[in-house]
């Protein structure tokens, strides 16, 4: 088992995170206009969809490894043009990041429920994990699915860690988010350096 391959995968998991896409700007939207723990239940909705597209990209990578390693490569080549175009997107993007507080207020089972169906059946995740999985495998020796719902179950708990400090801290963090004109700016040039560093990792790793 290659610990550094772990490590690296949390780094990279941690950054992917923090970066605004729709479930942490959902979180902290509703932690905002609803309270922290209506946030924290939304987040529990969108990780627990995680391990939907964990197993899809498991057993269907899983039986791609076994029939060829030239198509595994191909795979990873895949993965790594798939960040770099998320890099451009990023870059392509505005400089803007809305917040909207008006949302009513609904129990926590159908919170929970719209966040797991938000993620559930968002195509672009299980795309995501595809390219991002691949590319760190940890083990040669250990059964590939294994390795997958591994990696697929610290994404989800590291990702749950930092929804819920996104929750607590909703109130500073919407303050800042309003208050500095350059964030935006500065976190869009962040995320295409993350996306960029991550598909060179997976390609040449």
């Amino acid at each position: 088992m290659n610990y550094e391959i772990l490590i690296s995968f949390i780094g990279a998991s941690i950054l992917l995170t923090l970066m605004p896409g729709p479930d942490i700007l959902y979180v902290l939207m509703q932690s905002i206009s609803i309270g922290k723990k209506q946030g924290i239940i939304t987040a529990l909705g969108l990780v627990s969809g995680i391990i939907i597209h964990t197993t899809l990209v498991a057993f269907g990578v899983s039986a791609i490894i076994k029939q060829s390693e030239n198509l595994f490569f191909g795979l990873k080549v895949f993965g790594a043009l798939y960040l770099l175009f998320l890099a451009y997107k990023s870059l392509k993007s505005k400089e803007v990041i809305a917040l909207n507080t008006n949302i009513s207020t609904i129990n926590s089972w159908k919170l929970y429920k719209k966040g797991f169906i938000m993620n559930v059946i968002n195509p672009k995740v299980s795309i995501f994990f595809l390219a991002f999985f691949p590319g760190f495998l940890y083990s040669s020796n250990q059964n590939t699915i294994i390795q997958f719902y591994v990696l697929g179950i610290i994404f989800m708990i590291q990702a749950l860690l930092i929804f819920t400090l996104v929750s607590i801290v909703s109130g500073q963090l919407s303050s800042y988010l309003k208050s500095h004109k350059s964030f935006a700016r500065n976190l869009k040039w962040f995320k295409v350096l993350i996306f960029v560093a991550i598909a060179f990792f997976i390609l040449f790793s």
